[in-house]
């Protein structure tokens, strides 16, 4: 009765087999789905309009200050008779990323495409320039973004709003850095350095040009100069007067990075005319 039933088995095991063999004439294997390998021997050489027609391959936009993230979206037509394998959209910094569907991307003939570029502006200014570079099975080319971070326009205040402004100086020289004030005396150098900085912080009184009497003309001083002179200005101000203490070690918005920059810069550019003491 034993071998009966395991004679069984194995014929039952037997015939699924010859089944499967009948439906798979080849013995039972399988084969994989043949995975797309595009041809990358071109992709040195430049990606010619002929092949993808952009809509443009620079773009630039304005953002204010402040701004989080500047988004670009590029538009393109495969004109060529082709199908165009994208491989990759590598941007050109950590700070940049482009949009794109899963690699490789397969333009057919006649075929429309976008790709989104977002810029991260954490901690930035000015100008900048970004680029993303699109290889393909036709070739490569960059696509460009200019990303031009606007500072709001400062209201320039009354006389009567100065006079108030210099009231509140006279009995707190630190006064500058708080409220509404912060956004003429504070906010306009973060981040920044060396002349970036002097511009926002500090010729905002030194070079304006309606100087006000009490604040000295820092291309004349009739006293010499040195880095140690700048220093201790920049840093701990003069207590008693108008100068505020810009180290946040006394009270200010600088760190000793950025008074180190501000120091090597006037040494520079505002060296001393006044001989130091025999």
């Amino acid at each position: 009765m034993k071998w009966r039933f395991i004679f069984i088995v194995v014929a039952a095991f037997a015939v699924e087999a010859a089944i499967l063999a009948a439906q798979n004439p080849t013995n039972g294997v399988v084969a994989s789905k043949p995975v797309y390998v595009p041809d990358l021997s071109l992709v040195s050489q430049h990606l010619m309009q002929t092949v993808l027609a952009w809509d443009a391959t620079m773009k630039v936009t304005n953002v204010p200050d402040g701004t989080a993230n500047a988004h670009f979206t590029f538009n393109f037509t495969n004109v060529c008779p082709d199908t165009v394998v994208i491989s990759d959209a590598q941007p050109s910094c950590s700070c940049t990323s482009a949009q794109t569907p899963p690699m490789p991307w397969l333009i057919a003939p006649g075929t429309n495409g976008q790709i989104g570029v977002t810029v991260n502006l954490a901690g930035t200014f000015g100008t900048l320039f970004k680029t993303v570079t699109v290889a393909t099975d036709h070739g490569s080319l960059d696509l460009i973004v200019q990303v031009n971070i606007v500072e709001p326009a400062m209201k320039t205040p009354t006389q009567a709003e100065l006079m108030q402004q210099l009231a509140v100086a006279k009995v707190d020289r630190q006064a500058v850095f708080k409220n509404d004030c912060a956004t003429c005396h504070m906010n306009p150098g973060h981040g920044r350095y060396g002349k970036d900085l002097y511009d926002a912080d500090c010729g905002i009184c030194h070079e304006a040009k309606l100087r006000a009497t009490m604040v000295p003309d820092l291309h004349n001083l009739k006293v010499p100069t040195n880095a140690e002179f700048w220093r201790t200005w920049i840093a701990h101000g003069r207590p008693g007067s108008l100068m505020p203490a810009f180290s946040q070690g006394d009270g200010g918005p600088l760190s000793d990075l950025q008074i180190d920059t501000l120091v090597s810069y006037l040494s520079i550019m505002i060296p001393s005319k006044v001989p130091p003491p025999r």
